[in-house]
């Protein structure tokens, strides 16, 4: 135990393994519950501090944030900071994303820009901690140091985080020490969420059941103690758990219970919330509850829901041997827990990337499909045809353009061009109209478009982004292989699948690169790519074949995901790389993704018609 004082943050990890902190006020809320301890009831709605929050649940048992219509569930922490710096003061520092909107930076971060911004520095760079950005007070900017690109920040106040004294836990565990200053009373709230978990409460005190038999009973005779449950199929991931056995509750040992289950205090008629009455007869133990006892529970349970109002999830397969769905798993295990049964939290599904080994002796070329291996070199130059001759072949001019603006330079036809760069060939004054989508523009911006781009002798149109000739792109050099391996992937249990490895070695950028000359990395090659083995699968492939002869399914550019600039990444055509799950988006299965494939595939100007002239 430390002796000090602290401010408190609750934070979640992000599926990149940040820890994002939580506003101020719902860090407050969350602090209220856990330091009321067990009879606050352990478990968190954050819809009652932020209603964009109001899927979320935390257990504070496991420390885990639970979302009830999607299953997921995330690890949570109770961090301390000194009451002096950023959150101790109310100061959020946040930065401008790409749609506009603001995000404030982790909890380090921010306190080592206030830090900065409090010592009066014109900068700070935050490369010391991880980050290869500088943050200019003058401007309030964020500047990448690699690609130099700029971004507002903004410093606000907001509430200060919760103040703690006294003695603080060295690790993040509930119930809050005994030590820490006292809290008010938590008011008991009314939302249909807390009423459920007090009606059970109420319902249930140590030993006794949630079920009331229909009709009057005469107490049962003691019966023996039930034997263990059998040892039976692992329960899925992401699925609430009651661990150890189901002994009657007034059976084990006060120190087990105390350390597993927080006490639970009995509770008459008149202080359950309405619907919940009480019986006279005795009642069963829940330790002589089974599985299908459990289930009861829970369906009963989320029909308080439904009249209540709240929107839940069907409820499915609850007597078959299909996993029940995670979100309705959470609830029960927060009712199990509310009713005093030691309850388990797991963690989410696990990611499975790759399909188990395969020899070479199971790998089988695609029929309809040459060879099994594709490489690409640098890109040749291209002779001969000028700007103005590779537009030539695509225009008409126009002698009386109309009374509309160029959407290249946004002045009107009828002046000339505002391009303001390097001057192409071509009077500012001349018009012409693309010959498939008749959109109509200054000619001295397309060629400026023109040569702003690729220069393969290919053209795009702006507004409706019709592709003229063959659009190709700047792939770097690499390699493509392609086979069949004898796993089926989700969704498409009746065929085995075609796996893709791309592999791209880094390498220095070409001419036709973002910073020609300069060093490219390539991070997580050989990415391993998946597609079921049917039909349409075999089409995609055929048509991601000619992607990857024109270059255009990776590019150079700046990652999404790590922030790392002059990389290899994926190029607007998605690829499923989880083979088992679908944890990220990227895996099966998705009933939509060939066709999804196939039009960003024609976006690119690949479609069936490509495969002829590939042939020809």
């Amino acid at each position: 135990m430390l002796l000090a004082s602290a401010v408190v943050v609750w934070e979640w990890l992000n599926e990149h393994g940040r820890w994002r902190p939580y506003s101020p006020a719902v860090s407050h809320h969350i602090e209220a519950v856990a330091r009321a301890g067990p009879r606050a009831g352990g478990s968190v709605v954050l819809g009652q501090a932020d209603s964009r929050l109001a899927p979320y649940i935390i257990d504070l048992q496991s420390m885990h944030q639970f979302r009830q219509d999607t299953g997921t569930i995330r690890p949570v922490r109770r961090s301390y900071y000194d009451p002096s710096s950023a959150p101790g003061k109310g100061v959020v520092w946040e930065w401008e994303n790409d749609s506009g909107t603001w995000t404030p930076y982790d909890m380090d971060v921010g306190i080592t820009i206030q830090r900065a911004y409090e010592k009066q520095h014109p900068w700070v760079d935050l490369s010391a901690i991880g980050f290869c950005y500088v943050i200019d007070f003058a401007t309030m900017g964020q500047i990448n140091r690699q690609t130099q690109r700029k971004r507002r920040v903004r410093r606000r106040l907001d509430m200060v985080y919760p103040l703690v004294s006294g003695t603080l836990p060295k690790s993040q565990s509930w119930p809050a020490s005994p030590g820490a200053a006292a809290a008010p009373p938590v008011p008991a709230c009314t939302c249909p969420q807390c009423l459920l978990v007090m009606s059970v409460k109420a319902a249930a005190g140590p030993g006794t059941s949630t079920l009331q038999p229909r009709k009057a009973a005469p107490a049962p005779p003691a019966a023996p103690k039930p034997p263990l449950p059998a040892a039976g199929p692992k329960a899925p991931d992401g699925v609430a758990v009651a661990r150890g056995s189901l002994k009657p509750l007034a059976a084990q040992g006060g120190r087990r219970q105390a350390a597993s289950t927080p006490a639970l205090s009995s509770a008459g008629a008149s202080s359950s919330p309405p619907g919940v009455g009480s019986s006279k007869g005795s009642r069963p133990s829940l330790g002589t509850l089974n599985r299908s006892h459990l289930q009861r529970l829970a369906i009963a349970q989320s029909r308080v829901l439904i009249a209540s109002g709240v929107p839940t999830v069907p409820v499915k397969n609850l007597t078959g041997s299909s996993p029940v769905n995670p979100a309705l798993a959470g609830i029960t295990g927060i009712l199990m827990s509310a009713a005093g049964l030691p309850v388990c939290l797991t963690r989410p599904p696990k990611l499975v990337l790759h399909p188990p080994p395969v020899s070479k002796s199971e790998i089988q070329s695609i029929p309809g499909i040459s060879h099994s291996c594709r490489k690409t070199t640098k890109k040749q130059a291209k002779k001969g045809k000028t700007p103005e001759e590779v537009l030539k072949k695509y225009l008409q001019k126009v002698r009386h353009p109309p009374d509309e603006d160029c959407t290249i330079c946004m002045e009107r036809l009828s002046a000339p061009s505002g391009y303001k760069g390097p001057q192409p060939a071509v009077k500012p004054d001349l018009v012409g109209k693309l010959v498939k989508c008749s959109h109509v523009f200054h000619l001295h911006c397309l060629v400026a478009m023109y040569n702003n781009g690729n220069k393969d002798g290919s053209l795009q149109c702006p507004t409706c982004k019709t592709i003229y000739g063959v659009k190709t792109g700047t792939q770097p050099p690499g390699k493509m292989e392609y086979h069949i391996i004898p796993h089926a992937l989700p969704g498409h249990a009746d065929c085995k699948t075609i796996r893709i490895i791309y592999n791209i070695p880094p390498g220095v950028q070409g001419p036709e690169h973002p910073n020609p000359g300069k060093s490219f990395t390539a991070r997580g090659f050989p990415r391993h790519c998946y597609l079921p083995d049917s039909e349409k699968g075999r089409k995609v492939l055929k048509l991601l074949l000619v992607a990857w002869d024109r270059r255009l399914i990776f590019a150079i550019g700046t990652s999404s995901t790590t922030g790392e600039s002059d990389t290899v990444i994926w190029n607007e055509i998605h690829h499923k790389t989880e083979f088992g799950s679908n944890l990220t988006g990227h895996g099966y299965p998705d009933i939509n993704y060939l066709d999804n494939v196939l039009a960003e595939l024609a976006a690119q100007g690949i479609t069936e018609e490509s495969l002829a002239q590939e042939k020809d």
